[in-house]
C-alpha cells in the first residue's frame, strides 16, 4: 500500500528512527577497531626500539653465550687428557693424590684451615663422568684442578715433607705433558670462536632483517591507520550541523583567551584546511565565515578542552593559595593566643 499525501508508512518511520543508532553503532565498531589495532602496533614499535637500543649499546639483542661450553672437538680432547691423567695417576707417586685427604684418619685438625678447596683425582674423574654435582665444562678447568691438587699439598706440607716433594715432582711431569698438549686446546678454542662468530653474525643479520621488515610494516600501517582515521573525523564533521553564527561568535571569544601555546596550536588547525594561512605572522587575521565546517568544529572541540584545562591550572593554583592564608592566619592566629596568655 502506497502512502498518500505525505503520510510515511511505519515501516518507513521505523527505519528512519533506527538510522542515526545504527550508523552511531557502525562508528563505535570503527573506533574500536582502530583501538585495538594501535595497541597491536604499539607492540611492535616497542619491540623495534628494544632492539635498536640494545644494538646501540652493544648487547646486540644476544643473551648469554657458548663461552666454555662443549664443542664438537672438545670432548675429544677430553678424552685425551683423560689418557693423560691416567697415566699421571697410574705413577707410583701419586698415591697420596687419588683420593680425598684423610683429614679425621690423619688427625689434620687445621688442614681446612688452611687448605679451602680440597681437590683430588677420583674427584676430577667423577667430574669428568658427570657422576659430580658439578662438570666440567673445558680442558683448562680439569687443568686448574689438577694443579690444585699439588698446590694444596705443597701448601700443607712443609718443604721437606715427603707428600710436597711428590707434589712438585708430579706437577713437573704434568706440566710438561700440557705443555705438548696445548697447542691442540689452543687450536680448537679458536675454531670454536670463529664458529661462534659466525653463528652470531648470521643470528643477529636474519634477526636485523626481521626488525628491519616490522618497523616497515608498522610504518605502513600506521599511514593506513592515520587514513583511517581522517575518514572518520571527515565523516564526523560531515554528520554535524553548521555551526551558528552566535557560536562562530563564543568561538572567536574562546580563541582570545587562550594561553600562548595553545593559540599556536589552534591557529596550526586552521592552517591544516588552508595552507596559505600564516601562523606565524606577528597579526593574524581568523575570519570564522571562511573557514569550513571541519576546521570550525575541530576548533571548538580543541578551545573548550583547552580551557577547561587552563580552568583546572588555575583551580590548583588557587587552592594552594588558599591553603598557604590559611596556615598563615592559624600561625598569627597561635603567636597571638600565646602573647595573651603571657599577659598577667
Amino acid at each position: 500500500m502506497t502512502p498518500t499525501n505525505g503520510a510515511a508508512a511505519p515501516e518507513a518511520v521505523a527505519e528512519a528512527a533506527l538510522a542515526p543508532e545504527v550508523e552511531s553503532d557502525a562508528f563505535q565498531r570503527q573506533v574500536d577497531d582502530l583501538v585495538s589495532k594501535t595497541d597491536v602496533l604499539e607492540r611492535r614499535v616497542n619491540e623495534v626500539v628494544d632492539f635498536y637500543d640494545g644494538k646501540k649499546h652493544g648487547s646486540g639483542g644476544r643473551k648469554g653465550g657458548r663461552h666454555g661450553a662443549y664443542g664438537r672437538g672438545m670432548p675429544d680432547l677430553m678424552r685425551q687428557l683423560g689418557v693423560i691423567l691416567r697415566e699421571i695417576t697410574d705413577d707410583n707417586d701419586a698415591w697420596p693424590f687419588r683420593e680425598p685427604v684423610d683429614v679425621v684418619g690423619l688427625h689434620l685438625h687445621d688442614y681446612y684451615k688452611i687448605i679451602t678447596k680440597p681437590m683430588d683425582f677420583s674427584t676430577i674423574q667423577n667430574k669428568m663422568e658427570g657422576k659430580d654435582v658439578t662438570t666440567y665444562k673445558n680442558v683448562r678447568e680439569i687443568y686448574a684442578d689438577v694443579r690444585l691438587i699439588f698446590a694444596n699439598a705443597m701448601k700443607y706440607n712443609d718443604d721437606e715433607n715427603i707428600v710436597h716433594l711428590l707434589a712438585k715432582s708430579l706437577l713437573e711431569k704434568f706440566e710438561e705433558k700440557w705443555r705438548q698438549f696445548l697447542p691442540k686446546v689452543e687450536s680448537e678454542e679458536k675454531r670454536q670462536k670463529e664458529e661462534e662468530s659466525k653463528g652470531v653474525l648470521a643470528t643477529n643479520t636474519s634477526r636485523e632483517a626481521a626488525i628491519a621488515k616490522l618497523a616497515k610494516d608498522t610504518d605502513d600501517e600506521l599511514n593506513q591507520i592515520n587514513k583511517q582515521l581522517e575518514e572518520l573525523r571527515k565523516m564526523v564533521v560531515h554528520r554535524c550541523r553548521k555551526m551558528t553564527t552566535d557560536e562562530k561568535r563564543k568561538l572567536g571569544a574562546g580563541l582570545c583567551h587562550l594561553s600562548p601555546d595553545d593559540l599556536n596550536k589552534a591557529l596550526e588547525i586552521v592552517a591544516q584546511d588552508n595552507p596559505s594561512f600564516q601562523t606565524k605572522a606577528e597579526e593574524v587575521d581568523l575570519d570564522m565565515d571562511a573557514q569550513s565546517e571541519t576546521t570550525l568544529w575541530r576548533l571548538k572541540f580543541f578551545v573548550r578542552e583547552a580551557l577547561e584545562r587552563q580552568a583546572n591550572v588555575a583551580s590548583g593554583k588557587m587552592d594552594e593559595n588558599a591553603k598557604r592564608k590559611r596556615e598563615i592566619c592559624n600561625a598569627l592566629a597561635k603567636t597571638a593566643s600565646k602573647r595573651i596568655k603571657k599577659q598577667p
